[in-house]
């Protein structure tokens, strides 16, 4: 299971720092052997572009999205998935990302969308998954997450206790079934 990470994939090479380019690195090689022996995979937010990239689809800045709850719809694809057993077709996820998926990787199956980015939830194969949406964070989580990454881009400056108020308005807990699923189903 990758989570999020306050790294951008898509930032210019020059710009990274050396630890980024090892962390991308080795995820590379990682991914290379989880993509050859099919091995189960969980990409959250930052995972959704690494393994969307790494496969050869398309993550740019077209569909960001500031930190907050936002509705989740699965597709016919998405609601016949065992990964997202007892998950309804609409539901509240958390999301807070500066880059998403443009263009699916060849093969990619979409299994959930949302209004403001088409590709919130995606399969490769049968047991590699991404999302662009938090399954790995609770209320408490996204709160946390979110004063850690302050300043890093994820919400408009002067709107931090705005923020926080609309994400602690909603606390998703169908997305937590995802990774009960995962558990079940790869564990």
């Amino acid at each position: 299971i990758l989570p999020g990470s306050p790294f951008t994939g898509t930032d210019p090479e020059e710009t990274k720092s050396p630890v980024q380019r090892a962390v991308e690195a080795e995820l590379g090689r990682m991914l290379d052997v989880v993509r050859r022996r099919d091995l189960p995979f969980l990409g959250c937010c930052y995972g959704v572009g690494t393994l969307g990239r790494h496969a050869g689809g398309v993550v740019d800045n077209a569909y960001g999205e500031s930190a907050a709850p936002v509705e989740v719809t699965l597709t016919d694809e998405g609601v016949a998935d065992p990964l997202l057993a007892g998950v309804p077709r609409r539901f509240a996820a958390y999301v807070g990302h500066k880059e998403a998926m443009s263009a699916l990787p060849p093969g990619a199956v979409l299994l959930a969308a949302g209004a403001d980015c088409p590709v919130q939830m995606f399969r490769l194969g049968t047991r590699q998954y991404a999302t662009q949406f938090h399954p790995e964070l609770d209320q408490a989580g996204i709160l946390e997450r979110l004063e850690i990454y302050r300043d890093h881009g994820y919400f408009a400056p002067g709107e931090y206790e705005p923020t926080v108020a609309g994400l602690a308005a909603v606390d998703p807990e169908h997305p937590r079934r995802i990774l009960a699923n995962f558990r079940t189903l790869f564990g």
